[in-house]
């Protein structure tokens, strides 16, 4: 068997070990460029799922970077945390399953974006504080909460809501640094899903307003979740969990 051979191998069996989660992640992916717009472009210069770009933030808030809140940099990394830990108490209880963590993780951040997409609805153009704040806390434990049952899930460069490990991996397994980069295109692609998500949450904020970005993002969740809880009792071997 070539190298090349030997290489396309090794990926179709990696992707067979994780079923149909490389797509559904990707889809999640994309779910954070939307959210990320939203916070970041309406919400007072914070990320809710890119918590190390808000750490820089809260930092620049601290020197008194006028643009940016110590308030909100603060209440965005919390609400992210307490979702983390939610995500995390349910990775050790489903985490066996797979099918089945992916299923009622996705269904609970159905149910957090809903809400915040319902506020969104109801306040029409958030500008003050306390409307930001319910959405920063609402889509901060969304995203925490996804992170943490992504991370559970444990497939590879797909961590949905940061990409420097990923990028990272890109250029240091390159055939630049001597590597093969078996994973190349799943990062590829990893960067393209928050590149797009990015993109268009923009574009439906400038263009429609918040509630068409989270509306969106909402969409795209609730389809996972159909998709998810068809493999909900699935037995197939991606399915099991550590």
């Amino acid at each position: 068997m070539s190298l090349a051979s030997s290489r396309n191998f090794q990926t179709l069996r990696n992707d067979a070990d994780h079923g149909p989660l490389p797509a559904i992640l990707l889809t999640l992916t994309v779910v954070t460029g939307l959210v990320d717009a939203v916070s970041y472009l309406k919400l007072g210069h914070v990320f809710v799922a890119n918590i190390t770009g808000n750490i820089a933030f809260l930092g620049f808030a601290i020197a008194d970077a006028k643009e940016f809140s110590i308030g909100i940099s603060l209440m965005a990394t919390a609400a992210f945390l307490v979702g983390a830990v939610g995500g995390g108490r349910l990775g050790y209880r489903m985490g066996r399953h797979r099918a089945r963590l992916l299923a009622i993780g996705i269904f609970v951040e159905v149910v957090i974006v809903g809400i915040a997409l319902l506020v969104s609805i109801a306040t029409s153009a958030p500008a003050g504080n306390f409307d930001h704040y319910g959405l920063v806390i609402l889509l901060g434990l969304a995203m925490g909460l996804q992170s943490a049952v992504s991370r559970k899930l444990g497939v590879p460069d797909l961590p949905t809501t940061v990409l420097t490990l990923t990028l990272a991996g890109l250029a240091a397994d390159s055939s630049l640094a001597g590597g093969n980069n078996l994973r190349a295109r799943r990062r590829l692609l990893a960067t393209g899903a928050v590149l797009l998500g990015a993109a268009a949450g923009a574009w439906l904020i400038f263009t429609f307003g918040i509630g068409a970005a989270l509306g969106v993002a909402f969409v795209l969740l609730a389809l996972n979740s159909v998709l998810a809880y068809r493999k909900f009792n699935s037995t197939e071997q991606w399915t099991v969990g550590s």
